[in-house]
């Protein structure tokens, strides 16, 4: 089956260290590697089964996107040069025309059910988002018709303000949310994670 609809999850090769920084801080760079490392393959094995989207992966840092097998082997693309915003702007303005949305794999209440929502909403809606708890937000989506609006421009990222900083550079098109997740940025974010899955 084809189609016009690009999911992309947007990743940071997983590397100790170097993945969830903040939440590092709090319980260790070691458990912080291993947490996004199964989220991030959990995310993929997810939403890859789905055929109502063409799964994307975009990397960072750009030169590790050569290691396809830190990701079982999948072909990736890079992210570039920049920050959140810029990066997301530059992989969105290159995939494949029809509506483009980007997910994170740092939200483990993600499902497929909340990616066809988002397709769904960009029938009727320019842009579509699905708010985190901390302000920010854990998809992102737009129609692209005619082309993408710059929305991610001066966003204050790692902020509660960047849906807000967002939504403004939106500039009052029609858009829509979907319900509001919890990405795991922080220790706390951790501990509620965990204690669900008990």
């Amino acid at each position: 089956m084809t189609t016009d609809n690009h999911l992309c999850v947007f990743l940071r090769v997983p590397r100790i260290g170097r993945v969830k920084t903040r939440l590092a801080r709090d319980i260790g760079a070691v458990a912080a590697w291993s947490f996004y490392r199964s989220q991030l393959a959990r995310t993929i094995r997810v939403l890859d089964r789905d055929r109502r989207w063409q799964l994307w992966l975009a990397a960072t840092p750009e030169s590790a996107v050569a290691d396809c097998r830190l990701l079982g082997g999948r072909a990736v693309i890079g992210q570039g040069e920049g920050d959140l915003g810029m990066r997301m702007a530059r992989v969105i303005d290159a995939l494949p025309p029809g509506p483009a949305v980007i997910v994170g794999a740092d939200t483990p209440a993600l499902e497929p059910r909340h990616v066809a929502a988002a397709f769904k909403a960009l029938g009727r809606a320019d842009a579509v988002f699905g708010p985190a708890a901390d302000g920010g937000y854990w998809l992102v989506g737009l129609r692209r018709r005619p082309r993408a609006p710059r929305i991610f421009d001066g966003v204050r990222w790692s902020t509660p303000h960047a849906l807000a900083g967002t939504l403004a550079n939106l500039g009052g098109r029609p858009h829509v949310f979907l319900e509001t997740l919890e990405d795991v940025d922080d220790g706390a974010a951790y501990e509620r994670w965990r204690r669900r899955r008990l």
